[in-house]
């Protein structure tokens, strides 16, 4: 039996060898581990995969709110924020997200709230993780809406699915689904029964968006990819909505570090970075979320002012000191680049080398690490020999052992649907349906509605609501949840938002205020901003419905492009 060393070099050509008549490659999972641990032994790396660990599930199911026996990381984070606090900070919050589905996120990522053992304040630490967090949660996901009593850093989470997408709408955020690709391969789309791939539009507190970062992110929390591009819904409907924000809090986005390193000083500018105006404090941190947005202009975008804002009001209330040299804009700052500090190469690609002397023409037998995405990351165990053997179907592993038996297929969760009316009058009876929510295995399903304030219903068990809308003071929008069980307790929760309109309301300006997400038609007048606007004709007619950071009539960043002032 024969073993070659593993050899490392630089890219040079691209050659294309025959799969017939070669010759075997034999190899040890020792030698390729070796390499492996050979290849990402440098400090960051070791930093970053530290960050980025995850605890079991069951971990995460048994934490609950005030038990001693959470994680400590867990259990500091609580010291930080108690669910009071949680409430006071998110009044107008969608319900699915909830302040256990906080601590089970912390629970998932050790890191988080984590306990820093060199020196470095854990505590203050965890308070300004969380400042930084919920400043860019009431931009990301905020109702920007100045006519609530609530002021707008307390307005965060109020989205909980980007603004004009639900479950049932087809074609968005999918192109990369084609099976022909090796995103589509290694990410299978879910489908719809007709065929048709399942939408990956924002969603949750981050709004994460795309086959290719709802893949990655299953496979971090389930250890499968599939579980949530077959079932997408659950990155709004359950804890994941909060997760996925902190799963984007920690990992990096080379060369741009992650923003738990920023905070945390793990991250340390170097003079490429200060080069580029790149400094340590808040600002950076949106430099990571939307740079090419809102920064590097010269003067604060909307936005990033927003995020300053909505951080300096959660930093005093939070008790988070904000030094007078601190960074809290991005205006000056340039792109991350591949010299900076946060720079790092993290996905396999094969080692096109040629080495002298290696088996069937010099072939390397080796992949790389790169800065650029693909389908193997060494962050994943197991990553770097499925890249060998990709590229290289002739080695053999002389040690890999025997498969195991296969195990009983897992339960899949239920998928929650509802149908009925999205507006009604104040006291007025509406009906909703769960009747198109389905079992993927086909089972029997329970039904449990919850209502909102003031609303009332004879049933809350039955696969149809009967609600009797609230009669609320002034015109606002209200939520129905919903939550389905199978046969084998799995669930899902699916929230219906209402339009509780109140007769004889007169809007500000004369005009209906606007709405973020409203399907407007050409023509249509809306008051905002204390002016009045109107939406432009096709074929920019569509954009009125746009995010509202974008295209809310007289503050977006975008606004002229659909509306025009009038």
């Amino acid at each position: 039996m024969k073993h070659h060393q593993l050899a490392i070099s630089m890219l040079t050509s691209v050659m294309a060898f025959p799969l017939l008549a070669v010759e075997p490659v034999h190899f040890t999972q020792t030698e390729i581990d070796a390499t492996e641990a050979q290849l990402t032994d440098f400090p960051l790396m070791r930093a970053v995969k530290s960050s980025i660990a995850t605890r079991d599930n069951s971990a995460v199911e048994a934490v609950s709110v005030a038990n001693p026996n959470n994680p400590d990381n867990v259990r500091r984070l609580e010291s930080v924020l108690s669910g009071a606090q949680f409430e006071f900070l998110f009044p107008v919050r969608a319900p699915e997200y909830t302040y256990l589905g906080l601590l089970q996120s912390a629970a998932k990522f050790p890191a988080l709230c984590g306990e820093y053992s060199d020196g470095r304040d854990s505590l203050a630490i965890c308070r300004k993780s969380l400042a930084t967090m919920f400043a860019h949660f009431a931009q990301e996901t905020g109702a920007h809406d100045k006519w609530m009593t609530e002021p707008q850093w307390r307005q965060g989470l109020y989205w909980v699915r980007e603004v004009g997408w639900d479950e049932t709408k087809r074609g968005g955020y999918n192109m990369e689904c084609n099976p022909d690709t090796w995103q589509g391969q290694e990410w299978p789309c879910g489908t719809f029964a007709d065929g048709s791939y399942k939408s990956y539009f924002g969603r949750g507190a981050k709004q994460l968006s795309y086959n290719y970062n709802y893949g990655p992110f299953s496979d971090a929390m389930f250890g499968d990819v599939r579980t949530l591009l077959n079932n997408p819904q659950q990155v709004a409907d359950t804890w994941l909505n909060l997760a996925s924000a902190v799963f984007f809090f920690t990992y990096p986005q080379p060369p741009k570090a992650s923003m738990l390193h920023v905070i945390d000083g793990t991250w340390q500018p170097n003079a490429r970075d200060a080069q580029n105006g790149l400094k340590a404090g808040f600002g950076i941190t949106t430099h990571i979320i939307n740079g090419g947005i809102e920064c590097g202009s010269g003067s604060e975008k909307p936005q990033s002012q927003n995020r300053i804002e909505y951080y300096q009001a959660l930093a005093q209330y939070m008790g988070v000191p904000i030094e007078p040299n601190e960074e809290l804009g991005c205006k000056d700052m340039k792109p991350f680049d591949t010299q900076g500090a946060g720079a790092m190469q993290i996905y396999w690609e094969q080692d096109w080398s040629y080495i002298p002397g290696n088996p069937n023409g010099g072939k390397s037998y080796a992949c790389k690490l790169v800065g650029y995405q693909t389908r193997y990351s060494a962050f994943k165990e197991g990553d770097y020999v499925r890249c060998l053997q990709h590229f290289f179907p002739e080695v053999m592993i002389d040690d890999s052992g025997t498969p195991t038996a296969p195990t009983d297929p897992v339960n899949q969760p239920p998928e929650a649907q509802i149908q009925g009316p999205s507006e009604g009058e104040a006291g007025a009876a509406i009906s909703l349906s769960a009747a198109q929510s389905n079992d993927p295995e086909g089972g029997a399903l329970s039904y449990l509605w919850q209502l909102p304030v003031g609303g009332t219903a004879p049933a809350l068990n039955l696969v149809n609501l009967e609600l009797n809308l609230p009669i609320p003071s002034s015109s606002e929008s209200v939520s129905v949840m919903l939550t389905v069980t199978d046969e084998a307790g799995a669930t899902s929760v699916k929230a219906h938002s209402v339009l509780v309109k109140v007769a004889g309301e007169i809007p500000p300006d004369g005009a209906s205020p606007y709405q973020a997400g409203h399907a407007y038609a050409a023509g249509d007048i809306v008051s905002n901003a204390s002016g009045l606007y109107e939406c432009k004709p096709f074929p920019y007619t569509a954009w009125c419905a746009g995010a509202a950071w974008a295209y809310e009539p007289g503050v977006g960043a975008a606004w002229q492009d659909a509306w025009l002032a009038r």
